[in-house]
């Protein structure tokens, strides 16, 4: 289970256990909470929705780059789709290696590229009742521009 999405809550102890090997001296580990404001607004909840297919497909791309990228020894990500509560784990990563630097690194990679490039959309709820869609703008062509 290198990437996944998840509609049950996500639960770090047992995540990190995928980690653990005799071979490992680092485990390095990210927790995304969701929180209760953004930009100025009070958020009451949040929803997650993904194209799981190709999230799930991307993620493993991003995790077998981390393999190969850093000198790390496993790399796994879970994220949260659904209705979310302010506190609740959004999404986790966990990398075990030989050495604390390279876990460090990969990790910093892995939620980076996760953000980035992973079909994964975020609604906030805000006190009142306004809702809004985040970061869900169009990707830009090589001259700048929106697609059509």
């Amino acid at each position: 289970m290198p990437f996944k999405i998840s509609e049950e809550p996500l639960d770090p102890v047992l995540l990190k256990g995928g980690l653990e090997q005799a071979s490992s001296g680092a485990c390095v580990t990210f927790e995304g909470w969701t929180r209760n404001h953004n930009e100025g607004q009070s958020v009451s909840l949040l929803e997650y929705s993904a194209y799981k297919p190709l999230a799930e497909k991307e993620g493993a791309r991003i995790l077998q780059e981390a393999l190969e990228r850093f000198d790390i020894e496993k790399a796994e990500c879970s994220h949260r789709v659904g209705s979310l509560e302010i506190g609740d784990i959004a999404v986790w990563v966990g990398v075990s290696a030989g050495h604390r630097g390279p876990a460090f690194e990969a990790c910093r990679f892995i939620i980076d590229e996760i953000k980035s490039r992973v079909p994964i959309w975020k609604r906030e709820h805000y006190q009142g009742g306004v809702t809004g869609w985040i970061n869900c703008e169009s990707p830009k062509n090589e001259k700048g521009s929106q697609p059509l």
